[in-house]
């Protein structure tokens, strides 16, 4: 497993704490206004689009289409849209993105993609 490796446990902490607040996030349920939800969009089609492909079939990064994100985890979708991916390119957006707005988006993805908004 990850042995005595501190990237391995930092990443497991992150994770944990990804998961129990995006527990919390969920019992929230907090939609984000209309004006943000079109923020939203632009941040994902734009600064996501950039790295996992403009139509989000994938690039840099993997797709991030409904067929592809089907039967995922969306607590952890969540969490590595807010804390990244250490050691890879996918980098943290919770300076930027709420939990509730992070768990918000992950729901849009898994309804339909950015074409069927």
């Amino acid at each position: 497993m990850g042995g005595g490796n501190p990237a391995f446990f930092s990443w497991c902490r992150i994770l944990l704490a990804a998961t129990l607040a995006g527990a919390a996030a969920a019992a929230a349920g907090e939609v984000p206004s209309p004006a943000r939800q079109a923020e939203l969009w632009a941040l994902l089609r734009q600064d996501c689009g950039s790295c996992h492909g403009l139509t989000l079939r994938g690039g840099l990064g993997p797709p991030l289409r409904p067929e592809a994100l089907s039967g995922k985890d969306p607590q952890s979708l969540a969490a590595t849209i807010l804390y990244g991916r250490p050691g890879t390119a996918m980098p943290p957006w919770s300076r930027f993105l709420s939990e509730d707005e992070a768990a918000w988006l992950v729901r849009r993805l898994l309804e339909a993609g950015p074409d069927e908004r």
